[in-house]
């Protein structure tokens, strides 16, 4: 039986250097300077680890198959919900439950964590999320 290890190593080499080093968000955070546009960090148990910037409003999306976290890094990041808003500052994390329809609406520049299963798009849209970037 092939180890998991050798076959990610196969199938995508980059995924395979990611989990033999620590990744520093920070250094990460600085190689682009895109919104919106997630870049892969890490990977574990079929979930793909994620940082990305944010600035302004993104659109209200919901994800119906699974939960959306988020963990601020920096700056100030209002979750709109269609009932309420939740306002998360640096070193605090969120989860919006799947089939929520959210809004996230960062005041300035945010940097962000996020945690969620290879293959959701970041819109709760295939064809309109943004394509996924390894770091």
């Amino acid at each position: 039986m092939q180890r998991i290890e050798d076959w990610v190593a196969e199938r995508c080499p980059e995924r395979e250097a990611m989990m033999r080093a620590p990744a520093n968000l920070a250094e990460k955070l600085a190689t682009f300077t895109d919104r919106f546009a997630p870049r892969t960090v890490a990977t574990y148990n079929g979930n793909d680890v994620m940082v990305a910037k944010l600035e302004g409003p993104f659109h209200w999306h919901k994800h119906d198959d699974t939960d959306d976290f988020f963990l601020v890094l920096t700056g100030t990041l209002d979750i709109e919900l269609r009932d309420r808003t939740v306002t998360l500052n640096q070193g605090e994390v969120f989860v919006v439950p799947k089939g929520v329809e959210h809004r996230p609406v960062a005041r300035g520049e945010v940097h962000i964590l996020l945690i969620e299963p290879t293959g959701t798009p970041n819109t709760g849209d295939k064809a309109t999320a943004a394509a996924r970037i390894l770091a």
